[in-house]
């Protein structure tokens, strides 16, 4: 019965390794296109700021 111990110890390690590796390496949104809006905003209020009168 410890020999089978021995061998099932690095056999559960090597699955949740897999299942780590698995979930670490997963696809992932940046959410670039949030950030690219707001930039625009950014962008078009400046740039009628830009072009109001003079102080």
């Amino acid at each position: 019965m410890s020999v089978l111990a021995w061998w099932i110890i690095p056999l559960v390690g090597g699955v949740l390794a897999a299942l780590w590796v698995t979930w670490s390496s997963r696809t992932r949104t940046t959410g670039d296109y949030d950030s690219l809006q707001g930039y625009e905003r950014f962008r078009e209020a400046m740039e009628r700021k830009a072009d109001g009168p003079e102080a």
